[in-house]
């Protein structure tokens, strides 16, 4: 890795959670794209497989590793997976999540309790699991992903909300904690992001998810791409070498920007 070539990943493995679609397979496809090896994590085989064929495509290895990242034991079977089929762990991005929408009274303490596992819980895990590996190779980075819902009150999410905003005091108690070893910690916060699982849900819902994701002041929803970009980014000793601890919100705009009404001169 150069200046003159700031996302050169030659040489270096990357674990990705939720790697099947969206910003996962985004990000694997980008890692790989400039050199990477990938160890792909979700729970449904199948959309793994056509991400490491994406991988594979261009000359990386894929490391395919089903994984529910709610159960701890899989967690950490998965980092042991990645070091045995690669023997390192340069970055770990911790993309798997999920949310539901439902009011608040409606909330049930089992969907409390597997909201912060999959969202939370899963990123202390692996994080814990993958970083003294890291710290032996020499160092590394954790990029977690949250959610704007972390940023400020979507009442239909709440315990995802509650979740992500976990994730992003974690990731600034981990940049503390793990500097020493040479392994920074950031957290993308993105705001809607068209992914497959994203369009899907808004079609079964009868809503145009083109006008429903376009609620920033850029106009337009994000694309996995939008958020790919930053994980390297974030990765990159060139780019982003002196910054650990931060959470960055990407969403075409400020958090809670609501579209103003319109303005008549006088």
């Amino acid at each position: 890795m150069s200046v003159l070539d700031p996302f050169d990943f030659s040489g270096r493995v990357a674990v990705i959670t939720g790697a099947g679609t969206g910003i996962g397979r985004a990000a694997a496809r980008l890692f790989s794209e400039r050199g990477a090896d990938i160890v792909l994590a979700g729970r449904k085989l199948e959309p793994l497989q056509e991400t490491a064929a994406m991988v594979e495509a261009v000359g990386r290895k894929a490391t395919v590793v089903q994984t529910d990242v709610k159960d701890a034991e899989a967690c950490e079977a998965l980092v042991a997976k990645a070091m045995e089929a690669h023997g390192r762990i340069d970055y770990l991005v911790n993309n798997a999540g999920g949310s539901r929408s439902k009011s608040l009274t409606k909330w049930q303490l089992k969907d409390f309790d597997d909201m912060i596992a999959l969202n939370l819980r899963s990123v202390w895990i692996l994080s814990m699991a993958a970083a003294p590996h890291m710290r032996e190779g020499g160092g590394g980075s954790i990029v977690n992903i949250s959610s704007g819902a972390s940023l400020y009150p979507v009442p239909p999410s709440a315990a995802y909300g509650v979740a992500k905003a976990g994730v992003n005091n974690m990731t600034a108690v981990m940049a503390v904690d793990m500097a020493s070893w040479n392994i920074r910690v950031n957290c993308i916060a993105p705001g809607t992001v068209k992914s497959e699982g994203y369009v899907r849900a808004m079609h079964v819902a009868g809503r145009n998810p083109d006008e429903t994701s376009a609620s920033n002041p850029s106009q337009r929803g994000g694309e996995p791409d939008d958020i790919a970009w930053p994980i390297l980014f974030c990765c990159s000793n060139v780019t982003a070498g002196w910054m650990s601890g931060q959470t960055i919100h990407v969403a075409g705009g400020p958090a809670g920007w609501k579209k103003p009404p319109p303005i008549h001169d006088v």
